[in-house]
């Protein structure tokens, strides 16, 4: 990780990302109803996701169930539903932490372990004292007697480094993602204390889908090998989602709209789906959907128009 002028980040990406939070900014402070709906709706999304990526079995529905209703899922363990449960708390405290601007060190990384794995493991917010090896990947963790000072020393680097707050944050996952500190529950810590740094930082939290476990995987083991640009600009474009996700709320030319409710342009749905797909148009999928806005639609016409 170097502090330089240049980034990673793909050139578009990043005027996307900068704008959307330019517009965000000048929209705030929403409207308390709404702050409370985005907190719900991202709050369930990261932990089913964050969980479905470590193997947790519940369903979107039934994570909603047990986290809104308390709701005991038949043939589901024990454990999925403290997964669930713990997985939303810890995204509420990381919500208080970055009110409170709290910096990532040894203590806040580990009472962020400590609820993620409650009732889970014995060692719950315990850095490892035995070594593992990760299962798929080329690397293997350090020895469980270097973990605190290579904890030490990503905190600093993180703390020190004046990039773009989307690349830091790659930095931060990537390199927790290396050393992993913990026996267990790794992924879920990381993922959460990705949006920690972000929210602390005026951007909305992101969701790393399960859908896109593979890349994700991929990416961070090409990270492993120098190669962080797939990394950076794969937590970039989760990033910019959210930031679609958030301008939604105040309707109008912000509003998510699947493609085929804005193939009344010149374009049809079919070619707003393969623009999307080529990254040309901006626009999130979910589940099978390309979503995008009438104001992504404006700037593709501005700067392609009618081919």
């Amino acid at each position: 990780m170097s502090d330089t002028d240049t980034s990673l980040i793909q050139k578009k990406l990043l005027s996307r990302i900068n704008e959307k939070m330019d517009r965000l900014n000048s929209l705030r402070p929403i409207q308390a109803d709404a702050v409370k709906k985005l907190h719900e709706e991202m709050r369930l999304l990261h932990t089913y996701h964050s969980n479905a990526i470590e193997g947790n079995t519940l369903t979107l529905p039934e994570t909603k169930l047990v986290l809104e209703a308390g709701i005991t899922i038949g043939g589901k363990s024990l454990r999925e539903h403290l997964e669930a449960t713990n997985n939303a708390r810890a995204f509420d405290l990381i919500e208080n932490m970055a009110t409170k601007k709290k910096k990532i060190e040894h203590a806040v990384i580990q009472h962020i372990h400590e609820v993620v794995m409650a009732g889970i493991l014995e060692d719950a917010g315990k850095y490892r004292t035995r070594n593992v090896r990760i299962t798929g990947a080329d690397k293997t963790p350090p020895d469980w007697s270097k973990v605190t000072r290579q904890m030490d020393e990503l905190t600093e680097k993180i703390a020190q480094y004046k990039g773009h707050p989307v690349e830091v944050t790659s930095f931060l996952h990537h390199g927790f993602v290396r050393i992993h500190p913990f026996i267990d529950g790794n992924g879920r810590v990381v993922r959460l204390l990705t949006n920690l740094y972000l929210i602390a930082r005026g951007y909305p939290p992101v969701v790393l889908k399960v859908e896109d476990r593979g890349k994700y995987y991929r990416f961070l083991r090409a990270a492993d090998a120098g190669n962080f640009g797939l990394f950076v600009n794969f937590i970039a474009k989760a990033v910019n989602d959210s930031l679609t996700m958030y301008l939604s709320i105040f309707g109008g030319v912000n509003e998510l709209l699947p493609l085929k409710e804005l193939a009344d342009t010149p374009y049809s749905q079919e070619y707003l789906s393969l623009r999307a797909r080529q990254g040309v148009l901006d626009a999130a999928k979910s589940g099978k959907i390309w979503y995008s806005t009438r104001h992504a639609i404006e700037q593709y016409l501005s700067e392609h128009g009618k081919r």
